[in-house]
C-alpha cells in the first residue's frame, strides 16, 4: 500500500513534513542500486520521517540476503541481522521515529519468519528490535543533537568473525565535522595534536590521517545477544 505524503496540514506548516512518494523513492535509490543491494552498505536518512526510504532499502537488502542465503536458515538469519544493522535514521518528530522502527522491524520480521520458519527465534527478534532502537533516533540532524540537547550517538555494528559482532558508538557531530582541507596531511596532523580535538580524534599511522574515536566500545558479542549491553 502506498504511503500518504501528508499526515496533516498542521505538520506541513509546523515542520515542512511531506513524505517522498514511492515512485520517487525507487527512482532515487536506483541511482545507487548496487549499494542498496549490498548487505553491509550503510545508509543514513537524516530526516527519515516514518521510513519511506529506509523501508525500501531494507526490502532490497533482504531480497539480496534471500537470493544469496535463502536455502540456509542459519546463514539467512545472520545476514538478515547484518542488513538490519546497516540502516540509520533521525527524525525530529517522536511519532515518526516510533512508526519507522515498527515499520522496519515489520518488514524485517516478515522476511525472517518466512525464510527461517520454525528455526526463527524470539532472541534474534529482540536483538533486531534493539538494533532498530539504536539506529533510528529522535533528534535534529541539522543541529546534530537529540531532543534533550545531547549529541546524537550512533552505534557501528561490525561482523568480525563467525557470529560475533563488534559494537562501537560514535558521535554524529564528530563524524560529520569538516575537519580537514582537501587532501592536506598537515591539517590532519594539526587536528590530531589540537588539545580540544584530541578527545574525539586519533591518528592512524596506516593512512597518515586523523580518524574519529569511538566514545564507547563493547565486547565481541553474538549477534543474537547485542541487547545485553547498554
Amino acid at each position: 500500500m502506498a504511503q500518504k505524503q501528508v499526515k496533516s496540514k498542521k505538520r506541513v506548516a509546523d515542520h515542512g513534513e511531506v513524505f517522498t512518494a514511492d515512485r520517487e523513492v525507487n527512482a532515487m535509490l536506483d541511482l545507487v542500486k548496487t549499494e542498496t543491494e549490498r548487505i553491509d552498505s550503510r545508509f543514513l536518512e537524516p530526516a527519515c520521517g516514518n521510513g519511506n526510504f529506509l523501508a525500501e532499502i531494507i526490502r532490497r537488502k533482504l531480497a539480496a540476503v534471500k537470493k544469496q542465503y535463502g536455502k540456509n536458515p542459519a546463514d539467512f538469519e545472520k545476514y538478515a541481522v547484518m542488513a538490519a544493522t546497516s540502516v540509520y535514521g533521525v527524525d525530529i518528530l517522536e511519532d515518526n521515529v516510533k512508526e519507522c522502527r515498527r515499520r522496519l522491524f515489520g518488514i524485517w520480521n516478515q522476511s525472517y519468519t518466512a525464510n527461517c520458519k520454525e528455526q526463527s527465534s524470539e532472541q534474534c527478534r529482540d536483538a533486531v528490535k534493539y538494533i532498530m532502537e539504536r539506529n533510528i533516533l529522535w533528534g535534529n540532524a541539522l543541529d546534530l543533537v537529540m531532543t534533550d540537547g545531547k549529541p546524537i550517538i550512533f552505534s557501528e555494528w561490525s561482523f568480525v568473525t563467525g557470529n560475533l559482532v563488534k559494537r562501537r558508538d560514535f558521535r554524529l557531530d564528530v563524524l560529520m565535522k569538516e575537519h580537514v582541507e582537501e587532501d592536506t596531511k598537515t591539517d590532519q596532523l594539526c587536528l590530531y595534536h589540537n588539545e580540544d580535538n584530541a578527545v574525539n580524534w586519533e591518528y592512524d599511522s596506516e593512512t597518515n590521517s586523523a580518524i574519529p574515536k569511538p566514545i564507547r566500545e563493547f565486547p565481541l558479542t553474538d549477534y543474537r545477544e547485542v541487547q545485553r549491553y547498554e
